[in-house]
């Protein structure tokens, strides 16, 4: 296997994650890498993107490797990101940083730091009475009651700043960092047609806003914010429909956005991992991973990272790594 860049020909049937607009708007540099076997047949594709800081160069995946052929092993995964570092340390990058957390990869390069992760995926082919079956009573029950109360479900295209105020509210809540407000405009303006902005409100207020990344491919619930005294059910209810309309435009999938593996019991990941299963998803498990290309500099990022939040993703859940290979 071996990794080259390749022109970047995206459509709809491929994660919007991989546009070329996307990963303009949110990188400094950007491409994709093919992986060919050795009669030269491409068997898989992966986009990436470098974040340029200080003297650092960060890799970053915004989505997993992306087949292009029935049966791609997972051998032949591995064996084509063990090419990816040769390229990157071409472009003298510094260190390859945990991915977005919808990017849930099926192996790790030999050497990387990894943790398993995972997301719960709503197949949306089955018909809408179906979908609705499958969702958890108490869910439905929330969503019903929403409905009652007189909640509203609307598209916001328009409300991107008030969108981005009540998501960095609930992030702060949570005691968590969020992107600046010009990096957040970068990220809508990326996805053009493919970014579907939802709102839930009630009397005049908004509850809740939700920002849906999609194309034929999947639908993405990566970003929400719920107001602090929000009317019970009104998330629930914008998520379902959500899942409504991307049904009704024919997108596959319907992504719940990642989910810790066996989490605490009574911690929030275990609270937000059971509101996602309700939705009646199925759980998708993988991993999330980071590689040091400069040592030094990889000391560096994980002392950072230490600093500013306790760590990454991959540091909060490389201990459960162990219990895999038991």
């Amino acid at each position: 296997m071996k990794a080259i860049p390749i022109d970047i020909r995206w459509h709809e049937r491929l994660p919007v994650f991989a546009s070329e607009s996307f990963l303009k708007a949110v990188s400094d540099e950007y491409g994709w890498l093919g992986g060919f076997d050795d009669s030269g047949q491409l068997l898989c594709i992966l986009p990436y993107t470098i974040i340029k800081k200080l003297s650092f160069k960060f890799v970053r995946f915004r989505v997993e490797t992306i087949p292009q052929v029935e049966n791609f092993s997972i051998d032949e995964e591995k064996a084509f990101l063990n090419s990816c570092l040769d390229f990157f340390r071409s472009k003298k990058a510094d260190v390859i940083i945990p991915a977005t957390t919808n990017s849930i990869f099926r192996t790790y390069p030999d050497g990387a730091v990894a943790a398993p992760y995972g997301t719960y995926i709503i197949d949306l082919q089955p018909a809408e009475e179906v979908l609705w079956h499958n969702l958890a009573s108490k869910t439905k029950q929330n969503i019903n009651k929403a409905i009652k109360l007189g909640v509203a479900i609307q598209e916001a295209p328009a409300e991107i700043k008030p969108a981005y105020e009540l998501i960095q509210e609930t992030f702060k809540r949570s005691r968590l960092p969020f992107m600046s407000f010009n990096s957040f405009k970068r990220y809508i303006d990326g996805l053009g047609q493919f970014g579907l902005i939802l709102k839930a409100e009630h009397q005049g207020l908004s509850q809740s806003y939700v920002i849906f990344p999609y194309s034929d491919y999947r639908a993405y619930a990566v970003y929400g914010g719920n107001a602090a005294n929000m009317i019970q059910g009104a998330n629930k209810y914008l998520l379902w429909e959500a899942i409504k309309i991307f049904k009704k435009l024919g997108v596959k999938d319907f992504d719940f956005v990642g989910v810790r593996i066996n989490p605490e019991k009574g911690s929030k990941q275990d609270a937000l991992s059971s509101f996602k299963r309700h939705f009646g998803g199925q759980l998708v498990q993988g991993y999330i991973w980071k590689y040091p290309l400069n040592p030094v500099k990889y000391k560096l990022y994980n002392l950072a990272a230490r600093l500013r939040s306790g760590g990454d993703i991959v540091d909060a859940e490389k201990h459960k790594m162990a219990d895999l290979k038991s």
